[in-house]
């Protein structure tokens, strides 16, 4: 496929076919403002006739059937497709999604590639089948695919996302719906493609770009079995309701707003060189940054002269250019949201020291300068919502436990960070933090554990073996004791 201009077909059982229906997605670069490529905007029709491919594939076709290292051997040419294309991918999410290629290469592409890897390693040692004897009786544990799965995504980091949900859900015999989001729908088409090259037997992979009214209709579609949902908090508690209303097995990664807090003996060099990109990657744009920096009032001087100097220092412009830290944000919408919230902080009463603008040497895309309050009440809006643009809360604390207090006050509880020297100090206070991930000076927790959300961040675990667990149904078989034994 040629990755500019239009796309005229969906891929639904396997083949490219014809919408239904003449709709059109155009898909604008957050760069230069301009149409870079078109799909089609998929029908009910075409959902339709997606969630039934994916709905015969599990029913009758060879995919759930398929011993676990014969649907392995697909998805390590996928693996293979993926590293073969990698500067690809990287360019097609740097096109549409606005993120700097420097930042593209390794995160968006070729950390999809070791997500698919990391599944494939840790499907060999998932209890899919066990034998567990006791004096109460005996059982051999299944964990059988839910079946047919719709995986909807968002436009921040698509690719490595769709992966996420896909690979363990095929791995475990389960057939899927793709929904990518409509400002960033040409990184699915790239990864269909792949799929169908890996030789993905028919049905078990569809591709529908939709608009709001088609997804809903996917999310509550009698054919599908469970729904697995990245996005913002409001559009999973409207998901998580429509699937309740037939207890449809769901999970959701939804929002965060999670605070770093840095103690008093933090290395505050290393500390800000962590946030360049555990606050500001993708340009402010992923859930999981550190958007509340919590840091005493004996260091705070220090610690905002050293950040303000960082950020000032990275460069806006052209996602591109392999120089570029900064980049735009994903539409005018969202940069207008986020310059709405930078005015509403400054109705509350925070101080800008950095930025709040546009950049006056950008002519031309959709950028917010990178944007430091200091004087932030835990309390104020910008302290409390999730802004998703280069947007931070400089909050001060008096102690130890006025910091942990600070950073349980939210309504989300994605992730955060602890900075300090004291190892054994920052362990414990990484205990009290009630967050689905904390990272101890910055260490990713790496794609071996669960990731997921406390509170309003969501429902259930992606990556490690919990990844797998959203995506089976647990069946226990009464054994009698002869058959246990012999398959113990």
């Amino acid at each position: 496929m040629v990755w500019q201009g239009s796309f005229a077909e969906l891929f639904i059982d396997g083949r490219w076919i014809a919408p239904a229906g003449h709709e059109m997605i155009d898909v604008v670069s957050p760069y230069t403002e301009e149409v870079i490529a078109r799909v089609p905007s998929a029908s009910e029709v075409d959902m339709d006739k997606a969630v039934s491919a994916a709905r015969e594939a599990f029913d009758d076709g060879p995919w759930p059937r398929m011993t676990l290292r014969e649907r392995m051997d697909v998805l390590r040419r996928l693996s293979t497709a993926l590293a073969e294309n990698e500067e690809l991918a990287a360019t097609v999410i740097t096109d549409e999604v606005g993120c700097p290629i420097s930042q593209s290469r390794p995160a968006q592409s070729a950390s999809v590639r070791v997500a698919v890897d990391t599944f494939l390693d840790l499907a060999e040692m998932y209890p899919f089948q066990e034998t567990r004897c006791s004096k109460t009786g005996n059982a051999l544990v299944l964990r059988e695919p839910v079946g047919v799965v719709a995986a909807i995504v968002p436009w921040n980091t698509p690719l490595i996302i769709s992966v996420m949900k896909l690979v363990p859900a095929l791995l475990a015999g389960c057939t899927t719906v793709l929904k990518p989001a409509p400002e960033t729908p040409l990184n699915a088409y790239l990864l269909a493609e792949l799929f169908e090259a890996a030789g993905l037997p028919q049905g078990v992979v569809n591709v529908v770009p939709a608009h709001r009214e088609v997804s809903e209709h996917l999310v509550t579609h009698a054919g599908i079995d469970k729904v697995g949902f990245t996005g913002s908090t409001a559009a999973g508690q409207r998901i998580a309701s429509l699937c309740g209303q037939n207890l449809r097995r769901v999970t959701l990664e939804l929002g965060g707003k999670s605070a770093a807090v840095i103690l008093d003996d933090a290395d505050l060099a290393a500390t800000v060189e962590s946030l360049r990109t555990g606050s500001l990657r993708n340009s402010g744009q992923v859930c999981s940054l550190k958007t509340r920096l919590l840091v005493s009032r004996a260091r705070e001087a220090e610690f905002v002269d050293r950040l303000t100097a960082m950020i000032a220092a990275m460069p806006i412009g052209d996602p591109h250019d392999p120089a570029t830290q900064i980049g735009p944000m994903v539409t005018a919408r969202q940069r207008d949201r986020v310059e709405g919230y930078i005015g509403l902080g400054r109705s509350e009463g925070a101080k800008i020291v950095l930025g709040g603008g546009r950049p006056a040497s950008q002519p031309h895309g959709w950028f917010v300068e990178p944007t430091v309050f200091t004087e932030v009440q835990p309390s104020m809006r910008i302290a409390q919502e999730e802004i998703f643009g280069p947007v931070l809360s400089v909050i001060t604390y008096d102690d130890e436990d006025q910091a942990v207090a600070i950073a349980n006050d939210s309504a989300y509880g994605l992730n955060g960070s602890v900075f300090t020297t004291d190892l054994e100090r920052g362990l414990s206070l990484a205990r009290r933090i009630r967050t689905g991930t904390v990272e101890l000076n910055g260490n990713p927790v790496g794609r071996h554990a669960p990731v997921g959300g406390f509170k309003q961040s969501g429902i259930g675990r992606e990556f490690g073996p919990e990844g797998f667990d959203s995506y089976v149904e647990l069946k226990s078989i009464g054994l009698p004791a002869s058959l246990a034994q012999s398959l113990s």
